[in-house]
């Protein structure tokens, strides 16, 4: 099993993945979609991680994998139906993650009105960084985040910029999903995705919280 970690050392087994798609305005723009009235959900599977170092492989079905970088939130007290001003006190820790999309297949999916889990939650398709102690950040909607591939600056946004900001999003979820110790959602990715290759070094940061750096195999 797949586990989180705080830079204070203690460990969380991963249990959800929860993501939010089309929460950042210029992002929705860039890929031609509707804004919608409700943050719109997918989810990953534990298997999906990959960590400091490690290597993403993009599936033999897709010719187009995006990076996406990400607020990630690690859920630390268990929680339904939370109310909006409560919600940041169920997050244990904040860190960063690469929701890797194959833009290709999801296209082919959401053209026939089919699920695209394949797209989003192959093998390495969420790197994830250590997280540091929720109490490390005063304010989650005042983080840079900052993409590079080959030391070439790809994203450069601020979660200022989110819809729907990481309270509403806890909020939101709970109303659907029991949230439990463990659980990581990820918040949406500011405008700059693009392709990914073989060789390619990718460096998601969010400064004063984490960095991540992985490669493509």
């Amino acid at each position: 099993m797949k586990h989180s970690r705080l830079t204070t050392g203690q460990e969380y087994p991963i249990g959800k993945i929860l993501c939010i798609g089309r929460n950042y305005a210029e992002h929705i723009r860039e890929l031609g979609n509707e804004t919608p009235e409700a943050p719109v959900i997918f989810m990953k599977p534990g298997t999906s991680v990959i960590y400091e170092g490690e290597e993403i492989v993009i599936p033999p079905y897709s010719r187009e994998c995006h990076h996406e970088a990400e607020l990630a939130i690690l859920i630390g007290k268990e929680g339904k139906d939370i109310p909006i001003e409560e919600a940041l006190e169920h997050v244990a820790g904040y860190g960063v993650a690469i929701d890797l999309t194959l833009r290709d297949v999801q296209g082919e999916l959401k053209k026939k009105g089919l699920p695209w889990e394949i797209a989003k939650g192959f093998d390495t398709a969420c790197p994830l960084s250590d997280f540091v102690p929720a109490a490390a950040v005063a304010d989650p909607q005042e983080l840079r985040i900052r993409l590079t591939v080959n030391g070439e600056v790809r994203q450069d946004g601020s979660t200022s910029l989110m819809i729907h900001s990481v309270a509403a999003i806890i909020s939101h979820m709970s109303g659907i999903f029991t949230l439990e110790p463990g659980d990581v959602i990820l918040t949406g990715t500011p405008a700059g995705v693009s392709a990914i290759k073989s060789g390619d070094r990718l460096c998601a940061e969010i400064p004063g919280v984490a960095t991540l750096r992985v490669s493509v195999r």
